[in-house]
């Protein structure tokens, strides 16, 4: 039996790569005889470098540089095999857990830091950036970015503008004279599963500025903010980004890149399990075995479970979703592939009790699910439950 293992992060608790091996793990109790292909996964946020560098090779490397509250955070990044890709979490230099939380305050936060590990790309001669967006501590519409890169924003006297999203409102002109000529010659995939635009209602300010430290007030003043922006971006490039799908993903960074380069917004989880080859290895498959912290209305926006049933749908391969939890909704996936739904959980527990044993958690659910598909398959072949003793399971007819 050929069975893929491709998980998300259990966000809080274990990492995709971690949640892989636990699978791994309870699997091979109960089909220890079968072929397994580790394929751990993301969505572009949080483990999206470390997945991409699971599934095809490279080196991790690490570079200071300007974090949400100007200070120096060393932020880590990949190079993939080959020396041509570039993979990219906006959090790591720009993201909402480097700033403590009273501290948190959108109207300051700067996505410069990130525009630095562009650079650091660049320089390291690649010809494509896979830039995930999730995780943001910023509302800046991408400014910082595109400033570290070597655009100027300056205000009605010439002045260059301080940074973060609140100096925007000052905007006069952006000179785009000195910003970096090899961003054009790059591809760059910016890897969202948000669909807002940049301003209004369901703006990258009103939706997720709350959860920034945003309060009413810098809401109506950060939307004015980034409205401002947007006109004098679109003088400037030519382009009318500020309603496109995507623009108000990560405080408007979403925006910056669609405004500034020549980025393409693509859901993060398509282009993960393009990158690491998913496809490839659903031909000859059996099984998939997915996974997320917790799996409900909000994962068919998207999410890993989703992504990768639809593409394993396409090959006939049935999956199961093994999660932390099932929240309404989670039935929705039935409907895209999912043959089945497993929760970790054995009863009741506590948060803290949840995340401390969630890979014995995670490891006892799978070999709980495995054992029900050997029934179901002993069952299928006419054979009395427990006649398949050694735990093997017959190969994928052709």
């Amino acid at each position: 039996m050929n069975i893929i293992l491709a998980p998300d992060s259990f966000k809080g608790s274990l990492t995709s790569l971690e949640a892989a091996r636990c699978l791994r793990q309870g699997l091979l109790r109960v089909f220890p005889d079968a072929q397994v292909t580790d394929i751990p996964v993301a969505d572009g946020g949080e483990g999206t470098v470390a997945a991409l560098l699971h599934a095809v090779g490279g080196e991790a490397r690490e570079t200071v540089v300007k974090g949400p509250l100007g200070r120096p955070v060393a932020a880590r990044w990949g190079l993939l095999a080959g020396g041509e890709t570039a993979v990219i979490e906006m959090a790591a230099a720009s993201g909402l857990p480097l700033v403590p939380e009273p501290q948190r305050d959108p109207r300051v936060t700067t996505t410069w830091g990130t525009g630095e590990l562009v650079r650091a790309a660049l320089a390291a001669g690649v010809r494509k950036i896979i830039l995930g967006l999730g995780g943001s501590a910023t509302n800046d519409g991408g400014s910082g970015l595109i400033r570290a890169l070597g655009a100027k924003f300056v205000d009605g006297r010439g002045q260059e503008l301080p940074l973060g999203g609140q100096a925007l409102a000052d905007l006069a002109a952006i000179d785009l004279a000195d910003l970096d000529p090899r961003l054009q010659a790059v591809e760059i995939l910016v890897a969202s599963d948000v669909d807002n635009p940049l301003c209004g209602p369901q703006g990258a300010t009103a939706v997720f500025g709350p959860q920034k430290g945003a309060t009413p007030a810098m809401v109506v003043e950060l939307d004015r903010a980034l409205a401002h922006y947007a006109r004098v971006a679109k003088d400037a490039t030519g382009k009318d980004a500020a309603q496109l799908p995507g623009a108000g993903a990560a405080g408007g960074l979403g925006a910056g890149l669609l405004f500034f380069t020549p980025a393409v917004l693509r859901p993060g989880i398509g282009i993960v399990l393009e990158t690491a080859g998913f496809e490839a290895h659903l031909a000859g498959a059996d099984l998939v075995i997915t996974g997320e912290g917790r799996t409900d209305s909000q994962t068919i926006r998207g999410k890993v479970p989703m992504g990768v049933a639809r593409l394993a749908r396409q090959y006939g391969v049935p999956v199961v979703c093994i999660s932390g939890g099932l929240g309404a909704g989670a039935e929705l996936l039935y409907e895209e592939g999912v043959e089945g739904l497993v929760s970790c959980a054995p009863g009741p527990l506590s948060l803290e009790e949840a995340l401390s044993q969630a890979g014995r958690h995670l490891t006892e659910a799978t070999d709980r699910a495995c054992r029900l598909i050997r029934l179901g398959m002993e069952l299928g072949r006419g054979l009395k439950p427990g006649h398949t003793t050694s735990g093997s399971m017959p190969k994928k007819s052709t």
